[in-house]
């Protein structure tokens, strides 16, 4: 019998060509003209499903675009293992700036380009490449469960509904994922984590009319010059947020998973150099890689009021506003840290002025434990097709529906992610890299081989 890498050489272009199969139906979820197509991806995955052997296959509806939901039954299997991902992408404007056809695949130097290639069509086929090639070999010693959804790109509103109303049919003992990035082909990662969020509107109301700044100004207070005053107050000169409690669930940083961080590859100037600064800053005593993903962040967003015409006006202006974010950690509770801030600026607002702070959406952070026995399983597996360990990194961004999972399914998410910066996702010219597509696969089939 071959083993893994020879059946994958065997097979590789018929993965291409079911690659592209998927690619070709333009499931675009943000665009209504495409409903149709949402609805032939749907499908294209279940007759998929099937076609590799899994015995229950099926397009479900939601309360939005159709989910894929597929049972493989292993007789004698104690664990099940739980495969998401997305079958829907990013409109591709502007068309004119792609070099070759979005939606229909074409490789070059060693690439696949088109929308989707990576994101996340690409990285559900190698999920389901993994798991034929592992079939095939006889390695799959778990029952799997497969969720492809379809509305990831405008914030998987169907989907968290979806799992309540089907708990019971999702249950599983780990989910896996292949939907985020690695560090670079000669540096592979697995993400750990991933920060939560809060986002606030904030209006400061003064005089109960715009006023001539002659005549008042010294005397009434000024709505922006007192917005500015509470959003400096915010953050102290250590670069640590000051909201009362905002720190007490915050996770902290293993001897471990810092001396990971350490080994990535990151030069501070070559940082600087492309964003056009000078110098980093952030919260004291944590190095950039730290605080841009394993730190909670406060950011001013956007800021508005007064006069922003042409020319000048004196004028005290009656309203200021401002839009504020929090990126959160795992363990901070978007809906408490919200209630906090909300608090703590309406607590500092001098009485010269009105204060309303409005909520206005958030998201749970996210951390998978190095112990648990999925990601070890997963660390080894990349480790084989890869030739080195992996780091295990924390991602700076968001996935909500990765906490969801956890708070209404009760399973951790191992984010098995093969994607790499130059792919270009969300971006015209999307590509994936062929070799790392092959890697993917293999990875996949080691892990059916290592999780048992």
């Amino acid at each position: 019998m071959a083993n893994i890498k020879e059946y994958i050489a065997e097979h590789e272009n018929r993965f291409h060509e079911d690659l592209y199969g998927l690619v070709r139906i333009p499931s675009i979820s943000a665009q209504s003209e495409h409903k149709a197509d949402m609805q032939r991806a749907a499908e294209y995955l279940r007759d998929h499903l099937l076609s590799l052997g899994v015995q229950e296959a099926e397009v479900m509806p939601s309360e939005g675009n159709p989910i894929v939901f597929g049972h493989y039954k292993q007789p004698g299997a104690t664990k099940t293992i739980l495969v998401y991902g997305h079958y829907d992408v990013m409109p591709v404007e502007p068309l004119e700036l792609w070099e070759s056809q979005p939606f229909e695949p074409e490789i070059r130097d060693g690439r696949i380009y088109a929308r989707g290639a990576n994101d996340d069509k690409g990285q559900i086929m190698i999920q389901l490449k993994g798991f034929e090639t592992a079939k095939a070999l006889g390695l799959v010693g778990v029952n799997v469960k497969f969720i492809f959804e379809g509305e990831e790109e405008i914030g998987s509103g169907s989907l968290s509904p979806f799992c309540r109303k089907h708990k019971d049919l999702l249950a599983a003992d780990v989910i896996l994922v292949s939907d985020t990035t690695m560090l670079s082909e000669e540096t592979p990662s697995i993400t750990a984590g991933l920060r939560g969020l809060s986002y606030w509107q904030v209006e400061v109301t003064g005089p109960n009319r715009d006023l001539h700044s002659g005549h008042f100004g010294g005397a009434v207070a000024n709505p922006i010059n007192e917005l500015c005053k509470i959003i400096a107050q915010i953050v102290d000169d250590k670069g640590r947020i000051t909201v009362p409690g905002f720190y007490d669930k915050v996770l902290p940083l293993s001897d471990e998973e810092r001396a990971m961080i350490r080994k990535a590859p990151f030069s501070e100037e070559a940082y600087c150099r492309a964003l056009d600064i000078r110098e980093t800053q952030g919260e004291e005593g944590y190095i950039t890689l730290e605080r841009n993903s394993c730190r909670p962040s406060f950011d001013v967003c956007g800021i508005w009021g007064g006069y922003q015409g042409e020319g000048a006006k004196t004028v005290l202006p009656s309203k200021a506003y401002a839009k504020l974010s929090c990126r959160l950690v795992a363990n901070q509770d978007h809906e408490e840290i919200s209630r906090l801030m909300k608090e703590y600026i309406e607590q500092i607002a001098p009485k010269s002025v009105h204060v309303k702070v409005t909520p206005m959406h958030g998201g749970a952070g996210y951390y998978c434990p190095l112990d648990l026995p999925a990601y070890q399983a997963a660390a080894r597996a990349v480790e084989k097709a890869y030739g080195v360990a992996p780091l295990a990194i924390r991602s700076g961004g968001s996935i909500p529906i990765i906490a969801a999972f956890e708070e209404i399914l009760g399973l951790k998410t191992v984010l098995m992610g093969f994607g790499l910066e130059e792919d270009a996702i969300h971006s015209p010219n999307e590509s994936f890299s062929v070799g790392v597509f092959r890697k993917g696969v293999e990875a996949v089939a080691e892990f059916y081989r290592l999780f048992n």
